[in-house]
């Protein structure tokens, strides 16, 4: 969760020779699969694509994500350019330890919508609890899942021979037999 205090009124202090915010309103944000949903499902358009948003497509974003009650629209008019930086920097944070070799994996042609994270979420039993975690953590989980899923590599035909050569081994040990 994010909390960020938006300047409201801003004064002059004497002491230090500088403008500082004498009123600030508190928001608290998160982003999440549940406020990208809401965002999805009133726009019609994938969140996560390539389209460039506008200025109020991005307002409208920040306001699903408030969980802060009955937040008059102004507010989020009054956004300064920090608050619009910190709000950024936290829906691009990574927000978990777990990291992948992407060495040799391709993005995803495939347009990422909140319903398909749901159906991720169905298909790989994730609670859907989960749908309130920050939005890149959920994501690093699905593909956590899907790592762990994958079927073991094969084995090379010489390692496959020597397995077996090692297994045919230790069956004439124990059974005392020459072959």
């Amino acid at each position: 969760m994010l909390k960020i205090s938006v300047p409201l009124a801003e004064g002059y202090d004497e002491a230090t020779k500088k403008f500082v915010d004498t009123e600030t309103y508190t928001l608290e944000l998160e982003h999440s699969l549940a406020s990208l949903s809401k965002w999805e499902s009133r726009e019609e358009k994938a969140f996560l694509g390539r389209e460039e948003k506008t200025n109020e497509q991005v307002l409208r974003y920040i306001k699903d994500m408030t969980l802060t009650s009955d937040v008059p629209w102004e507010i989020y008019l009054r956004l300064s350019s920090e608050n619009i930086e910190q709000i950024n920097t936290y829906i691009n944070a990574k927000q978990t330890a777990t990291w992948f070799n992407d060495q040799a994996t391709r993005p995803s042609r495939e347009t990422i919508t909140a319903e398909l994270i749901y159906y991720w979420m169905v298909s790989l039993q994730i609670p859907f609890e989960c749908q309130y975690w920050h939005l890149n953590r959920l994501i690093t989980l699905v593909r956590v899942c899907n790592e762990k899923n994958k079927p073991s590599k094969k084995m090379s035909k010489g390692d496959a021979a020597r397995r077996q050569r090692e297994l045919n081994a230790q069956r004439r040990a124990n059974m005392g037999t020459r072959g």
